[in-house]
This record gives C-alpha cells, structure tokens and sequence, in this order.
C-alpha cells in the first residue's frame, strides 16, 4: 500500500529534499529503512515493511507556478535581437534621413542644413521659407534629383542582393550573378554604339532595362530542366551568360568611334551625374514594386534556408517562389542599373554586415537591407562628389574600391569558419 506525506514526522529521521537522504526509522513502520529523497519532489521506496514518501512542494503564496530557468532564458534571448532589430531600423532611418539632408546642401554651391529643411517644409506647405533664386534651382532642380535616385538605386540593389542571398542560400551571392547588370549593361552600350534614339534621352534607359530582363529570362529558361531549376546550374548558367554579354560589350567597343567609346566607359563606371526628375519618376514605379512585393516572402524565404526538402514539407512551392523573387530581383537591378550604370558590391556588402549585426531572419532582413543600401550609395554619393572637387569620382569606382577588400574578408571569414572553401 501507498501513502503521501507532505512533511516528515519531526524527530523520526524523515526524508529531506535538498540532501536527498533519509533518517533511520523514517516514516515507515517499525524496523523500515528510511526511504531516500529526490530533488525533484518524488520518494524512493523505503525498506521493507516501510511506505513510500511523496514529497510535494509547496506552490508560492499567489498560486502561480514558479518561472522556469529555461523560459526566462528563452525569453531573454528573443527579446535581445527583438530590442536590437528595433534599435538598428530606427538606426538606419535616421542615418538615411541625415546623409539625405548633408547631400542635399553640401556641394560646390553649399546650403545650409537649416536652409534645406526650410525650403523643403515651404514647398509642402509647412511653414519654412524658400531660398534664393539660385540656391532653390540649385537644391531642387540639381541635388534632390539625385539624392531621391540614389536612395532608390541604393534600397533597390540592396534589397536585390537580401532576396538574392536568400534564393541561393549563399551569403556569398548578389544580384549580377544571374546576368541582369551584364544584360543591362549590353542593351545600353548598344544603343550608344548602334546611335539609337528612337526614344529620345530615354533610349538607352529603355534599352538597359529590357535587355536586363530579358537576359534574366534567358538565364532562367537554359538552366530549367524536367520543371525544376537548380541552384548550382542557376548560377553556373548565369555565369555563361555573364562571359557572353562582355564579349558582346567588347565587339560594340571595337566598332564605336572615340565619342561613343567614351560615353560607354562613362556609363560602365557608374555615375548619378546625370539625375534628373524624369530619371526618378522612371525608376520609381519599378522600385517601388520590388521593396513592397519582397517583404511579402521574407517568411518563405525562412522556411527555405532549412533547406529545400524541409521547405517543401512545410508547405513551401520552392519553384514558383524562386521564379518569383528572381523577377522580383530582375526588376529591381535592371531598373537601378538603367539610370545609374553598374554600382558594384552594394547588393553583395549590405545584407551581409546586417545579417552579421541581427541574424539570418529576412524579416527583417529584406526591409533592413533596403534602408542600409539607401544610406550607403547616399553616403557613396556624397563622397564622388567632394572628395576630388572640382572633378567627380565614378560612382561604381568608388564603390568597388570599398567593397573589394570587403569581399576579400569575407571569403576568408567564410574559409576560417568552414574550414576550407567547400
């Protein structure tokens, strides 16, 4: 027969929880051996003849179970990234907010900070005051151009290169690998050497931009086989395309005149100098696209870094969402492309250091790594314009410099972590 006890007979050697040990005699009849206690509430058999002992404890005074080490450990640890994804979004706001405002009043012709935020609450009705006759053509017909454009380009080829890091499930991969910035790059220089200009300034934008996508179609179709596409044949088949478009690039050269020649390697190196109001209205409707469809898959783009197996299983069309966020990318790199020419290693450097500084998690990740490509080619901008004034530092020169011995640390984080290049 069995019994429950709550506490032990005083003076009877009973049982006790803490050292898990019992008295002599303990509860049980005469001539049991005490039983032995347990750390976790529960008696051992005593000896024989004796009953067993169930130590239960006592429940706090409030009645409520008392907090589990582990659960407060776990929740500790999802509120730290929680309270840092917070801290990096407000972070990155305003560092986008302010690069904004200094490249909009430092230049050749400089405005004061408070002189730009008083003309720009003037023309929205707010109060503030405009500038002079200059200083206003200077500001809103010269600096905001371009500084709208290179926010745009910038989220554009940031979140291109999230979504892109995503698909592939490769920290190391960024928009160019599929062919859109080489395609682009092949439909602009034709339209410079062939002299095209049946859509007036708009020719080579139109041309940059279709000839992207339709490289990225074309990489696509020749790498799917039997209704599937994978990674590695993406990307090996990318990297054809790629070698293909250059040498395309390299003939309309050798057939160019002197002029021609020049405008293409303008072009090639990348360059806002030519920001104008249109230009932003082109690339905004494509932009704004891809920043608000993409977030949209920042949970399936989770699901699929398990692995493709595990993202099928739990519910996860892993071909329609690879066919999707390709296009999605296409049309985000070929529009940043078409008005700004190649700007190198932004998508392939901004969503890594954020993954570095918050983790793996796209939702963040995706809307993050638009917001920090913004304050970057920003940033970069700025930097082409004033630190060789009078002259102008190409854009993608700037860019690559930077990003190159990024790069380079990053293969060797990625050796030293892996343990080897596989």
């Amino acid at each position: 027969m069995t019994s429950t006890a709550h506490d032990a007979s005083p003076g009877t050697g009973g049982t006790d929880p803490a050292d898990g040990t019992g008295g002599a005699g303990g509860t049980g009849g005469a001539g049991g051996a005490g039983g032995t206690g347990s750390t976790d509430g529960t008696a051992r058999p005593a000896g024989a003849g004796g009953r067993t002992v169930a130590l239960v404890k006592s429940p706090p005074p409030d009645g409520s179970s008392p907090p589990s080490p582990t659960s407060t450990a776990a929740g500790a640890s999802r509120r730290l990234p929680r309270a840092r994804v917070s801290l990096l979004t407000l972070g990155l706001a305003a560092g986008v907010v302010v690069a904004a405002l200094l490249a909009a009043g430092i230049g050749a012709y400089d405005i004061p900070i408070g002189d730009v935020v008083g003309s720009l609450l003037h023309r929205v009705g707010l109060g503030g005051a405009p500038l002079d006759r200059v200083g206003e053509s200077v500001l809103w017909n010269v600096r905001l151009p371009r500084v709208v454009l290179a926010m745009l380009v910038g989220a554009s080829l940031g979140c291109a290169g999230a979504l892109m890091q995503g698909v592939f499930g490769n920290p190391l991969a960024e928009p160019g690998v599929i062919g859109v910035s080489a395609g682009a790059a092949v439909g602009a220089v034709a339209s410079i050497a062939l002299g095209l200009t049946f859509l007036g300034n708009w020719t080579l934008i139109v041309c940059a931009f279709v000839s992207g996508l339709i490289t990225v179609l074309v990489v696509y179709l020749l790498s799917r086989a039997g209704g599937r596409t994978e990674v590695v044949t993406l990307i090996l088949t990318g990297v054809a395309v790629n070698a293909f478009a250059m040498a395309l690039i390299g003939l309309a050269i050798f057939f160019a005149d002197n002029a021609q020649i020049t405008q293409i390697t303008f072009w090639q190196l990348g360059s806002l100098s030519q920001a104008t109001w249109p230009k932003v209205l082109a690339v905004l409707p494509c932009a704004l696209a891809g920043l608000l469809l993409a977030p949209l898959y920042a949970r399936k783009l989770d699901l699929l870094s398990l692995g493709e197996r595990q993202a099928r299983h739990l519910g996860v069309d892993v071909e329609r969402l690879r066919i999707v966020l390709v296009l999605v990318v296409a049309l985000l790199t070929a529009a940043a492309v078409a008005v700004s020419g190649i700007v190198a290693f932004v998508g392939l450097l901004v969503p890594h250091l954020l993954r570095m500084a918050a983790g793996p998690g796209h939702r963040f990740l995706v809307p993050g790594s638009a917001l920090a490509g913004a304050l970057v080619l920003l940033v970069a901008d700025l930097a082409a314009r004033t630190l060789a004034q009078p002259a102008e530092l190409p854009l993608g020169v700037l860019t690559a410099l930077v990003g190159s011995p990024f790069f380079f640390w990053l293969l060797r984080r990625t050796r030293r972590k892996q343990g080897g290049w596989a």
